[in-house]
């Protein structure tokens, strides 16, 4: 049998204390997750459906859980081949529309840019995106089409 992992958190809506939810109008969309040892996360509803625009939305939290689960599958995989990754960032965007009569992310489009020592294996850096793809356990988890569009570069000697 395969090794379960259990994660754990706590989520309350803060937004009571502004008020209930007496119209859809005027509630507060303001929550706080927990998870034990770790800061608190304050998060709202993304801003269309009335949220708090300077508060993360779950809508953020799966692109970046997305993007932050490719990043590390990468980071290891490179890690045991022996390619020395200098830096990595990325510019993940989610696209969240209506299909099949439900509003539901349709994709998520990664977009990492990899800066490699030089003289090291260029061609399976590239590679290797598409192998952290397959690894990646969120990308395994969702119904929806994650892309990746790689750039690896070479640092310069």
């Amino acid at each position: 049998m395969a090794k379960e992992h259990i994660y754990r958190v706590s989520t309350a809506w803060t937004g009571a204390s502004q008020g209930t939810t007496s119209s859809y109008q005027s509630y507060s969309r303001e929550y706080t997750a927990k998870i034990e040892g770790k800061p608190p996360l304050v998060g709202s509803a993304d801003p269309t459906f009335r949220g708090d625009r300077n508060l993360y939305n779950p809508e953020d939290l799966l692109v970046i859980a997305l993007s932050a689960c490719h990043m590390l599958s990468y980071l290891a995989i490179c890690a045991r081949a022996g390619i020395r990754v200098i830096d990595y960032s990325d510019e993940a965007v989610g696209k969240m529309t209506r299909k099949d009569g439900k509003i539901q992310m349709t994709e998520v489009r990664l977009h990492p840019k990899v800066i490699i020592e030089a003289g090291n294996d260029l061609e399976n850096a590239i590679a290797f995106h598409h192998q952290a793809h397959d690894e990646c356990f969120i990308a395994n988890s969702v119904a929806f089409p994650i892309l990746n569009e790689p750039i690896v570069l070479e640092a310069q000697a």
